[in-house]
């Protein structure tokens, strides 16, 4: 009954996004997918007929029996996707190269995080599958058995999690990084932010659904953004002081002001073409 609705809720969460999970296997020719088509059939097929005849027959498990192998390696699959994602993320050190791989990350791992929900669903519906068969075959045997797959499932989730885990903290450290450039590359840093917020927020929703401990909240995801946002307006803020500064200074000593002010106009306008130039790299994706 525990499994059953762990897998009630793992379907509510893949109803929000069914169609972009079907648009992923149609679109894979990897045959590791292609296989995970079938077995979801065939454990579907096999889970009417228990509800139907109310026992897991020889010829119902005989079908079915040999499936986790397949969901095993679709697994497999789906979490080498996100450690390549995590990889590629760890590889870039400048910034612009760095929203592209946080942007292509963000974009891919929902597709790869729901082929894990629905993996794990088919591993918990074969579960069922399994209990009813040794409870009619080897009643004796059914507390040792379920005690068994608790940990077997216990396991599953640990690998998910380091894995996502560290996806978030290559991301964490990518908008770390582009935290510190916000001010210098503020449009390629937001994008960097903005996909790590992305990823974190459907990497604390797979978190929930699973029961992972230790998932990230809403605010959390958030933080980057936040911080990102606070170095800008405090810089901004600090400039805002210092030219307020100036002017204060200016009313009271308006004499040596004129003279300080001009120089200060030649300097500008030295830095000028530099700072065009810096912008239209911003303007180009840096």
């Amino acid at each position: 009954m525990s499994m059953q609705q762990a897998m009630d809720e793992i379907t509510d969460y893949l109803a929000a996004i069914d169609e972009k999970l079907d648009d992923v296997l149609r679109a894979q020719k990897d045959a590791v997918l292609s296989d995970m088509i079938g077995v979801d059939l065939v454990i579907e097929e096999a889970m009417t007929i228990r509800e139907e005849v109310g026992r897991v027959s020889d010829v119902t498990w005989s079908k079915v029996q040999a499936t986790s192998m397949t969901i095993a390696r679709t697994q497999a699959y789906a979490l080498r996707q996100l450690d390549a994602l995590a990889e590629k993320i760890e590889r870039e050190t400048k910034i612009g190269d760095l929203a592209d791989a946080a942007k292509d990350a963000a974009s891919r791992v929902q597709e790869w995080l729901t082929v894990l929900a629905r993996c794990f669903q088919l591993q918990d519906a074969l579960a069922v599958l399994e209990l009813d068969r040794v409870l009619d075959a080897s009643h004796e045997e059914l507390d040792r058995h379920r005690s068994a797959l608790k940990t077997a499932r216990r396991n599953r989730l640990e690998l998910i999690a380091r894995s996502t885990q560290r996806l978030m903290d290559r991301l964490d450290k990518a908008a770390g990084t582009a935290n510190l450039k916000v001010l210098t590359h503020p449009t390629t840093s937001r994008a960097v932010v903005n996909s790590s917020n992305h990823v974190a927020g459907a990497l604390v929703d797979l978190h929930g659904v699973l029961g992972i401990e230790g998932g990230r909240s809403a605010l959390e995801a958030r933080r980057w953004s936040d911080a990102a946002t606070d170095v800008r307006d405090s810089s901004i803020r600090t400039a805002i002081e210092g030219v307020g500064t100036a002017r204060r200074l200016g009313s009271e000593t308006r004499g040596r002001t004129i003279s300080a002010t001009s120089r200060l106009a030649g300097r500008i306008g030295d830095r000028a073409p530099k700072r065009r130039t810096r912008d239209d790299e911003d303007a180009h994706g840096d």
